[in-house]
């Protein structure tokens, strides 16, 4: 069992504030009615065991959970190949550079690519 509460009465929304597809995302499941639970990563530090099921729950490496075009990473890391510990401490370090939303019901976990993928869960 993993640390991650889910539920399949609501969808946990994973995202940050400063992302205009997870405004976006958030504006569009609350107007069809969706029961959401908001974590801004901004704002919660992720442990670096959710850090690592997220990434298990999307079927991805925990490499490919960063985005790495982003300016904050671009700006502080340089490309090497990291250990899953310096991943997640750089995810923790700097929360933005974190794909993002991650949208979670029961067992099923999507990475939202546009605001109207929350539906798809």
């Amino acid at each position: 069992m993993g640390e991650i509460a889910t539920s399949n009465r609501q969808i946990t929304l994973f995202y940050s504030s400063k992302s205009v597809r997870a405004k976006q995302t958030l504006a569009y499941a609350k107007a069809k009615g969706l029961k959401i639970q908001e974590i801004d990563i901004l704002k919660t530090k992720l442990t670096g065991t959710q850090l690592v099921e997220l990434a298990g729950r999307l079927n991805m490496a925990l490499t490919h959970l960063v985005n790495q075009e982003h300016p904050a990473y671009i700006s502080h890391f340089k490309h090497h190949n990291f250990s899953t510990n310096d991943w997640v401490k750089m995810i923790q370090h700097s929360p933005e550079i974190m794909k993002q939303p991650i949208a979670l019901r029961g067992n099923i976990t999507i990475l939202v690519e546009t605001p109207t993928d929350i539906i798809k869960i």
